[in-house]
């Protein structure tokens, strides 16, 4: 069975956003651990926490994602907003001990004329600055499309940064579809050629999750535009193909295509007809 949801907002509260996705009819989701564009997190009530585990636990959800602020930049060219970075991922890693065992998601960064070599070495040395042995938590760098000065849009930069993260136990990859075709890795008509050399140079053991989304630009055009599922260039069959790929379909697949609840719903009952014809 095809774990499949989507982004839901964090101001819903835990159990709300447990709701929400199985209303969807979704068995995993991703959540913002605050707003999009940082700031601080609501606080967390233990009764909250509880009542979620329970709910996810009776209606097979698991796997969650959480994906940081976009506004957490932990290569940036100014000592300020790298340390606003900073506290927001120290944050975000006792907020999500409250909920062991699930994902949380991050775009590396932007090293702002710094260079890729300096913002991998930044990236890391935060991570290890703050991720220890005891944490429940896995956390993702996400493939990036290579827009500006983005650090990760080649498989090479994200196993450079995981190389320098003492607790490599704890770290992993989420692949997201519309970020490695904008980057130029053609999944359309190569998809075992790109994860070949994925494997080659992190290992399929590293990838835990997957962010399902078209794209609206040609392979290569490094311009992170997200698609409705089977509206863009990547296309509905290439797609089918991911979800349905022997190295990817036991990961929890989420959407982050420019939908409603309606369109959500509609995808999700879709690519989970999808995975289950094959």
């Amino acid at each position: 069975m095809i774990r499949i949801g989507n982004h839901l907002p964090s101001s819903k509260g835990y159990l709300a956003m447990a709701k929400h996705a199985t209303k969807l009819g979704a068995n995993t989701f991703a959540f913002f651990t605050r707003n999009p564009r940082g700031g601080a997190a609501k606080p967390i009530r233990e009764k909250d926490v509880a009542d979620f585990l329970e709910y996810i636990q009776a209606h097979d959800i698991d796997r969650l994602v959480a994906h940081a602020p976009y506004t957490m930049n932990l290569c940036s060219a100014k000592p300020d907003i790298r340390q606003f970075g900073f506290q927001m991922l120290q944050d975000d890693m006792q907020r999500m001990e409250y909920t062991p065992g699930h994902y949380y998601n991050f775009h590396p960064g932007s090293h702002i004329g710094q260079g890729v070599e300096v913002g991998i070495a930044q990236i890391a040395d935060a991570l290890n600055q703050i991720l220890t042995p005891q944490q429940h938590t896995i956390v993702l760098l996400e493939t990036m499309a290579g827009k500006g000065s983005e650090v990760g849009s080649s498989f090479s930069e994200l196993r450079a940064i995981l190389d320098r993260v003492t607790c490599s136990e704890k770290m992993g990859v989420c692949l997201d579809t519309c970020h490695i075709w904008d980057a130029g890795y053609d999944i359309v008509q190569n998809l075992d050629g790109v994860l070949t050399e994925f494997d080659n140079i992190i290992g399929l053991n590293r990838l835990y999750a997957v962010h399902l989304n078209d794209s609206m630009n040609p392979c290569g055009s490094h311009k992170d535009r997200h698609q409705k599922l089977g509206q863009g260039h990547i296309g509905l069959d290439a797609l089918t193909r991911v979800v349905n790929h022997p190295a990817l379909k036991h990961l929890p697949f989420i959407l982050e295509t420019p939908n409603d609840d309606t369109g959500y719903a509609a995808e999700i009952a879709l690519m989970q007809k999808l995975s289950d014809t094959l």
